[in-house]
């Protein structure tokens, strides 16, 4: 299981330690030091949807100008990785974008 987040998230953190106490093996990836590859980007895209996928709540997404916001999703999260919603889980089978209800249960946690 891979956890793609930031090392300073609250949410990344609270995911990660919650995987680990359940006894799940956790390999995390920050997002700043290692970008994630296109492809990997595209599969959460199709998968999830640009509206789950960009964090539009985000300081960084506040901080772009109008025609950045205009670009294609990909595009938007290889410039800028810290858009993306944050924490991407990823199993063998499945992946999981968030830190809510529905996605602590689809892994056994609630």
């Amino acid at each position: 299981m891979k956890l793609y987040g930031l090392k300073n998230c609250d949410s990344c953190k609270k995911a990660l330690k919650a995987l680990q106490a359940a006894g799940k093996s956790v390999e995390f990836v920050d997002l700043r030091a290692n970008p994630v590859a296109s492809d990997q980007l595209a599969n959460w895209l199709d998968g999830h949807g640009d509206d789950v996928v960009v964090n539009r709540k985000s300081t960084t997404w506040r901080g772009l100008d109008d025609a950045a916001r205009h670009q294609p999703s990909l595009a938007l999260l290889q410039a800028h990785p810290t858009l993306i919603k944050r924490p991407v889980i990823v199993t063998d089978s499945a992946s999981f974008i968030g830190w809510t209800a529905t996605v602590r249960a689809a892994l056994g946690l609630d």
